[in-house]
Protein backbone atom coordinates (compact mmCIF):
# COMPACT_ATOMS: atom_id res chain seq x y z
CA UNK A 1 0.00 0.00 0.00
CA UNK A 2 1.19 3.44 -1.02
CA UNK A 3 2.12 6.33 2.23
CA UNK A 4 -1.40 7.24 3.52
CA UNK A 5 -1.54 11.43 2.90
CA UNK A 6 -4.30 13.41 4.65
CA UNK A 7 -6.57 16.08 3.48
CA UNK A 8 -3.85 18.92 3.74
CA UNK A 9 -1.24 17.41 1.65
CA UNK A 10 -4.09 16.54 -1.17
CA UNK A 11 -4.88 20.53 -1.35
CA UNK A 12 -1.56 21.32 -1.97
CA UNK A 13 -1.74 19.73 -5.50
CA UNK A 14 -2.99 22.29 -8.11
CA UNK A 15 -4.24 20.02 -10.62
CA UNK A 16 -5.79 21.86 -13.69
CA UNK A 17 -6.69 21.07 -17.48
CA UNK A 18 -5.53 22.18 -20.63
CA UNK A 19 -5.79 21.84 -24.24
CA UNK A 20 -2.43 21.16 -26.19
CA UNK A 21 -1.86 23.87 -28.49
CA UNK A 22 1.28 21.76 -29.98
CA UNK A 23 3.44 18.39 -29.67
CA UNK A 24 6.87 17.89 -31.50
CA UNK A 25 9.09 15.26 -30.91
CA UNK A 26 11.56 14.95 -28.70
CA UNK A 27 14.67 12.68 -29.58
CA UNK A 28 16.97 14.63 -26.89
CA UNK A 29 14.72 12.67 -23.78
CA UNK A 30 16.13 9.35 -22.43
CA UNK A 31 12.69 7.88 -23.46
CA UNK A 32 10.54 8.63 -26.35
CA UNK A 33 8.45 11.61 -25.68
CA UNK A 34 7.09 14.57 -26.78
CA UNK A 35 7.15 18.36 -25.95
CA UNK A 36 3.77 19.50 -25.60
CA UNK A 37 2.37 23.27 -25.17
CA UNK A 38 -0.20 23.49 -23.12
CA UNK A 39 -3.15 26.50 -22.24
CA UNK A 40 -4.15 26.54 -19.12
CA UNK A 41 -6.56 29.84 -19.71
CA UNK A 42 -6.01 32.29 -16.76
CA UNK A 43 -2.93 30.39 -15.79
CA UNK A 44 -1.34 30.90 -18.78
CA UNK A 45 0.54 28.51 -21.64
CA UNK A 46 3.06 26.13 -20.37
CA UNK A 47 5.33 22.91 -21.53
CA UNK A 48 5.58 19.67 -20.38
CA UNK A 49 7.58 16.62 -21.84
CA UNK A 50 5.28 13.42 -21.44
CA UNK A 51 6.19 9.97 -22.82
CA UNK A 52 2.89 9.49 -24.11
CA UNK A 53 4.89 7.95 -28.15
CA UNK A 54 2.70 4.52 -28.10
CA UNK A 55 -0.49 5.89 -28.09
CA UNK A 56 -0.67 9.11 -29.16
CA UNK A 57 1.05 11.05 -31.99
CA UNK A 58 1.40 14.37 -32.39
CA UNK A 59 -1.02 15.34 -34.75
CA UNK A 60 -3.47 13.67 -32.54
CA UNK A 61 -2.79 15.27 -30.03
CA UNK A 62 -3.09 18.88 -31.15
CA UNK A 63 -6.89 20.35 -29.66
CA UNK A 64 -6.83 17.57 -27.04
CA UNK A 65 -7.82 18.53 -23.21
CA UNK A 66 -5.42 17.18 -20.75
CA UNK A 67 -5.41 17.10 -17.22
CA UNK A 68 -2.08 18.14 -15.31
CA UNK A 69 -0.31 19.34 -11.77
CA UNK A 70 0.99 22.93 -12.76
CA UNK A 71 2.65 23.47 -9.28
CA UNK A 72 5.48 21.37 -9.51
CA UNK A 73 8.41 23.21 -10.16
CA UNK A 74 9.85 23.65 -13.58
CA UNK A 75 12.20 20.56 -14.25
CA UNK A 76 15.19 20.49 -16.69
CA UNK A 77 15.17 17.64 -19.14
CA UNK A 78 17.48 17.34 -21.72
CA UNK A 79 17.62 20.85 -22.02
CA UNK A 80 13.70 21.51 -21.94
CA UNK A 81 12.50 23.46 -19.05
CA UNK A 82 9.44 21.19 -18.39
CA UNK A 83 6.72 23.19 -16.12
CA UNK A 84 3.74 20.96 -15.64
CA UNK A 85 3.29 16.90 -14.94
CA UNK A 86 0.62 15.95 -17.61
CA UNK A 87 -0.98 12.71 -15.95
CA UNK A 88 -2.25 9.26 -17.21
CA UNK A 89 -2.84 5.95 -16.82
CA UNK A 90 0.44 3.28 -17.25
CA UNK A 91 -1.41 0.71 -19.17
CA UNK A 92 -0.64 -3.11 -18.82
CA UNK A 93 2.64 -2.92 -21.68
CA UNK A 94 3.12 0.37 -19.39
CA UNK A 95 2.55 2.77 -22.16
CA UNK A 96 0.61 6.14 -20.49
CA UNK A 97 -2.74 6.23 -21.21
CA UNK A 98 -3.51 10.32 -20.37
CA UNK A 99 -6.37 11.42 -18.60
CA UNK A 100 -9.04 13.29 -20.25
CA UNK A 101 -12.01 15.05 -19.49
CA UNK A 102 -15.40 13.26 -20.67
CA UNK A 103 -16.65 16.73 -22.28
CA UNK A 104 -14.93 20.07 -23.22
CA UNK A 105 -14.48 21.83 -20.18
CA UNK A 106 -13.04 25.85 -19.78
CA UNK A 107 -9.14 25.44 -19.69
CA UNK A 108 -7.44 26.05 -16.02
CA UNK A 109 -10.58 24.97 -14.28
CA UNK A 110 -9.62 23.22 -10.90
CA UNK A 111 -9.43 19.38 -10.14
CA UNK A 112 -10.70 17.98 -6.86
Amino acid sequence: METLIDWNDFEKIDIRVGTILDATPFPRAKKPAYRLTIDFGPLGIRQSSAQITHHYSVDKLKGEQVIAIVNFPPKNIAGFQSECLVLGIYDESNAVVLLEPKMPVSNGLKIG
